[in-house]
Parts: structure tokens; sequence; C-alpha cells
């Protein structure tokens, strides 16, 4: 071998060696539920923070749904090896806070992190919902939303609707709907999410009680307030469109939303996180809307509540574990990061630095309807309206599906829906407070 080769593998192997930092990076492990757009938005997320900087890797893990990832992941803490962040959809809130020894605060992983942290830089509404009675907040907002009306433009105009006007009533959403029909449509409207559409936005939104003690934020003793003359006349209202055929039930949890982007259905109440999806796949012209409501009900339209999920932080791991960790949330809550998302999935911006950017870039101007999840969010909320934390909420989603598909059936009155989603929840909410001393 010459000198001259022998010297050039020698600077290769030094370059090689000076290429590889003397540690390998921390890595964090990150449990989520983001699948499809947003899945490849969550995967992005984690390469930019990993190309930022070198001393941490986050490794994003699609673990199904909702559901599935916090039954995995509760039985993951149990074995000793869960993960260091785990996503959470809002309805598991309360289950989270009531697992003592479980979670680390978001606000102590900061404050190791040595992150700057300040609760009221983020939006109020999305805060408050994650923050404990004594005023530290527990888990990061990460993708937060709320319910909107989705519609498809050109299907109103096919229809003799104008597509800049859609319906902000429920009785307006009838008629267009009737319209829709008439012009063959046959699934003029569609929902996701029953429960938190029809029900928990329902209620707040018309500034009335879901449930007992400021819907579970006073306190465990929570019941269900659902039986009322109002909810009544929805729900009446609905399964008369289902007989009619101007609302066409399609299946639990987001289900609904396919039916939507493929353009089968043409008007939809659902999240503002479906907006990535209809933007990247839907053939036709979409608007979205403020979520309907009845006129003549005092106080309406008040807040709608927020959902989405956020992200907990798992007890029992290494300091520097949790250095990446908060280093990774002070990245997501950068104003260019936090707005970045926020338009390109139609979640909530979590910060208000990143509402005001995209406000000032001049983004809600030029796609109108994308600042009506934000306008539902920051308005002044009440006792009635700031949101609903409840104890086994899951399966309090799970009566409420069970009952009301009875009803889009024809199989089971409005009353008997009413009254056993009342008896059912309220045997959730009673089983909780048991388990949790209260």
């Amino acid at each position: 071998m010459t000198s001259v080769r022998r010297y050039h593998l020698a600077a290769a192997a030094c370059a090689a060696l000076l290429a590889f930092p003397a540690h390998a990076a921390t890595e964090i492990q990150w449990w989520h539920s983001m699948g499809g757009a947003l899945g490849e938005w969550v995967n992005d997320l984690a390469k930019e923070f990993n190309a930022s900087q070198s001393e941490y890797k986050v490794v994003p893990t699609f673990k199904g749904s909702y559901d599935e990832s916090m039954t995995a992941a509760i039985a993951a803490f149990r074995a000793g090896n869960a993960p260091d962040i785990l996503q959470v959809f809002e309805v598991g809130t309360a289950t989270m806070m009531a697992s003592k020894g479980a979670i680390k605060p978001v606000a102590e992983v900061m404050k190791m992190a040595g992150a700057s942290f300040d609760p009221k830089a983020y939006v109020p509404a999305v805060a408050g919902y994650y923050t404990a009675p004594n005023g530290q907040m527990l888990s990061f907002p990460f993708n937060s939303s709320t319910t909107v009306f989705h519609y498809n433009k050109d299907a109103f105009k096919a229809a003799g609707l104008d597509p800049d006007k859609p319906p902000k009533t429920w009785p307006e959403v009838a008629a267009a709907a009737a319209k829709l029909k008439a012009a063959g449509h046959k699934c003029p409207f569609t929902t996701s999410w029953i429960s938190w559409t029809q029900l928990e936005s329902f209620s707040t939104w018309h500034n009335v009680l879901f449930a007992t003690q400021n819907n579970g934020f006073g306190g465990l003793g929570a019941r269900m307030a659902v039986n009322t003359p109002l909810h009544e006349r929805h729900l009446q209202n609905l399964a008369n469109m289902a007989q009619q055929g101007l609302f066409v039930y399609k299946g639990r949890n987001n289900a609904a939303d396919a039916t939507f982007v493929s353009g089968e259905c043409a008007m939809i109440t659902g999240s503002s996180g479906l907006y990535g999806n209809v933007k990247r796949n839907a053939k036709f012209a979409a608007g979205i809307s403020t979520l309907p409501y009845y006129p003549d009900v005092p106080g309406a339209p008040q807040n709608t509540v927020i959902g989405g999920a956020s992200l907990w932080v798992m007890n029992g791991k290494k300091p520097e574990v949790y250095k990446g960790v908060g280093q990774f949330f002070a990245y997501l809550s950068k104003p260019e990061v936090a707005a970045a998302s926020h338009q390109r999935t139609g979640y909530l911006p979590v910060t208000i630095a990143a509402y005001e950017l995209t406000e000032k870039s001049g983004y809600y101007k030029q796609n109108p309807g994308t600042d009506v999840a934000v306008q539902q969010m920051i308005r002044k909320t009440t006792d009635k309206s700031r949101g609903i934390r409840l104890g086994n909420f899951v399966q309090i989603r799970t009566v409420i599906d069970e009952e009301t598909e009875g009803l889009w059936s024809g199989k089971k009155t409005v009353k008997e829906v009413l009254g056993n989603i009342t008896k059912r929840g309220n045997e959730q909410l009673e089983r909780f407070q048991k388990a949790n001393g209260g």
C-alpha cells in the first residue's frame, strides 16, 4: 500500500470518528395516535427537532386510536416500561390527573430542562383545561381542537345553496339538508364524535351544563345533567332528520370524517383538526363555519369545548430524559413552529404568539374559516362552558354512542335514551369517585 493511500485511509478514519459524537443521543420514546396526514406531521416535528440539536432523539411510535394507546400505556406503566411521552385525548384527562405517581407535571419537567415556561403564554381555554386546581399545568397542550361545521361548497352550489353562506343554526342545517337531498345527495349531513359534538359542545355552546359540579371541574361528585328539555329537543330534531334521510349516522368516533373527505356526505360537524385531511385529500372546495345553535336559547352561542389531545410525561425516568422532553416541548412552543402546526393541521394554535403570528401573516384572510376554531375558543367562558372534565369519560362516551345508536335506528325514544345516558353515566361517575377517594 502506498504512503499516500495510507494517509488518505487514516484521514478518512479520523473524519469518520469526528463525524460521530462521543455520546449517543438520549432517546425519547413518544407514543401517539396520529395516523395519515397527521402521522406525517408528527414524524416531521420529531425529525425537525432531532435535526435542530444533537443531544436528544425523539422517536415517535403510532400506537393505534386514542383508546388503544391509553390502554397500551397503562399496561406498559404497570410493567415498568412506559413511554417517556404519551399523547392522551382530552376525555382521558381526569383519569391521568388521578393517576398519582404515574405522571410528572409538565411544569416540573420544563424546570428540570432549564426551559422558560410561562403558562400565560398558552391559549387560556387550552391551558386551563390541563391545569390542576392548585394552578400547576400538568400536561403539554399539543393538538387541541374544537368542534366546527365543515361543508362542501361544490355540493352547495349544485343544490342551489349559497356556498358563501353556510347554515348557522340547526333549523338552517335541516333546510340545507333538505335541498341537498332534493338535489340527489344520499348523505346531506353527518357527524363524527356524537357525544363531543351533539351533547358536550352542544351544551357549552348553549351555556348549559353537561354534568353537575361545573362539568366536573368542581369535584368528583359530578353527575350527568343532559336529561333536559333542550337536550331532548335537539336529539329529537336529529332523530327526525335521520328518519327523513337528512342526517345519516356513519359510526362512532371519527368514522364519519372519511365520508366527508370523499364527497359522500355534504356537511359534517366534527373536529377542526379535520382541516388538514380535507385540504390534502378532498377533490372539492370546502368551507368551515361555526357549530350550529338554536337562536331562541338565551346565552347562545357561548363557546365550544376543547378536544384533541395533550402530551403527558410519565414518571420514573432518568433526569437526562426529562431534560430532553423539556427541550422538545420548548421547541414545539416556539411561535414559528406552533404557527406552522396550526396552519398545517387545523388544530388550535397552542400559544397566543402562534395565533398572532398566523394572523399577521395574512393566513386567515387567505384561508377563510381557518380562524373559526380559535374564535369559538377565545370567547369569555362561564362556569357552565369552560370545559368538561369527568372520570371514566371514555366509558361515558361509549354509553352515549350505544344509546344514541338506538335512536338513529328508531328502536328507542329520546326520553329513553336520555334516561339511560343519565343512569348509566352516573354509574360510571360513582365508580370513579369511589376508586379515587371522592
